[in-house]
């Protein structure tokens, strides 16, 4: 079954929404596999990753508002060291969940959180289309 270019970006959507999360999630192949099917549609795909990336980050930012007690870990120590900055690397692995969470918790604005979670996400989607389309 072949799947139209609407199914796959409903699913790398999805995919780069939940990878966001606390759970584990694999964007980045849905993205390249995307880009393999539809390589004319490469700019689409990296909006559309970036944006469901970035919105499951602020979910997880919201979470992080709700927790009412002082909370620790490493995330914390990410932004006492270097302050919304830290946003940057919210596509990490493992760290990178946790940094939303943490911003959301120590009331970091809105506005900026999102912006430094989006231009972050989205230079890590387009590092990585571009290194895959130097491949192949």
């Amino acid at each position: 079954m072949d799947l139209t270019l609407n199914e796959a970006l409903i699913g790398l959507f999805t995919s780069a929404f939940v990878s966001a999360t606390l759970f584990p999630g694999g964007s980045e192949a849905v993205l390249l596999a995307l880009i393999h099917h539809w390589p004319e549609e490469l700019v689409l795909a990296l909006s559309v990753a970036t944006v469901g990336n970035t919105l499951g980050s602020m979910t997880s930012y919201v979470i992080g508002r709700l927790f009412p007690k002082k909370v620790s870990g490493c995330a914390i120590e990410w932004f006492e060291r270097w302050g919304v900055w830290a946003l940057l690397f919210a596509w990490l692995p493992v760290v990178g969940d946790a940094l939303p969470v943490a911003a959301g918790w120590l009331r970091i604005g809105w506005l900026k959180s999102l912006i430094f979670i989006f231009v972050g996400k989205a230079l890590r989607y387009s590092a990585l289309a571009l290194g895959f389309s130097q491949l192949f």
